[in-house]
């Protein structure tokens, strides 16, 4: 059984931080399901650019804390680890928020849903992994949530060569593919961010069991 609260002493700051950081990635999905549903609304990147914003000034707030808390070396890596993969979710789907922006009309009659649905997916097992660390949890019982999120982030993989053996069917415009090739690599690169912050939170346990 690990619990983080050994790891950071007493300290539920740290536990808060990192998962109003878990958060953050999950909103910007939001966002970008509401941009994906209306493309040429006002302000689309306005909810992209706060979550954005908050994470970063959650993940500012976790260096300082780290400066001022007692931790040994490796602990503070871990941790410096973690806040960085998670800061990187939501700045990658604001990425993918400003593609749509510029081009909106190329996202017409273009079906994204299985991947916005792989995107919540991940985000909220990141978070739940986050939880379960703070409550304490077994090494099995998070790598058993981690095997749930790789399963995700494989099936983004496997969708991502889907579309693109679509797109190079030459149904689409050449000016469609590149805009869809750099949309659908965005999108599975989220997934990617997600794995990594499961893969450090899992070590920590590992490393901590």
């Amino acid at each position: 059984m690990f619990s983080l609260q050994r790891l950071l002493g007493k300290e539920d700051k740290f536990f808060d931080l990192l998962e109003a950081s878990a958060q953050e990635g999950c909103a910007s999905v939001q966002a970008l399901k509401k941009l994906v549903a209306n493309p040429t609304q006002a302000n689309v990147l306005d909810d992209f650019a706060l979550s954005r914003r908050k994470d970063k000034a959650i993940t500012a707030e976790i260096s300082e804390a780290l400066c001022t808390t007692f931790v040994t070396a490796l602990e503070r890596e871990d941790i410096e680890a973690l806040s960085i993969a998670l800061y990187k979710i939501p700045k990658t789907i604001e990425k993918i928020g400003e593609r749509i922006e510029i081009a909106p009309q190329h996202l017409k009659g273009i079906d994204i849903s299985r991947q916005l649905d792989m995107l919540e997916k991940a985000t909220e097992t990141v978070l739940v992994m986050l939880k379960e660390l703070r409550g304490g949890v077994k090494l099995e019982r998070m790598k058993d949530i981690n095997d749930r999120l790789q399963h995700v982030e494989g099936q983004a993989d496997k969708l991502v060569l889907e579309l693109l053996k679509e797109l190079y069917s030459g149904k689409v415009s050449d000016v469609q593919v590149v805009f869809l090739k750099d949309l659908y690599e965005l999108l599975e690169k989220v997934t990617d961010r997600c794995r990594d912050a499961g893969n450090v939170i899992t070590q920590i346990v590992l490393k901590n069991s």
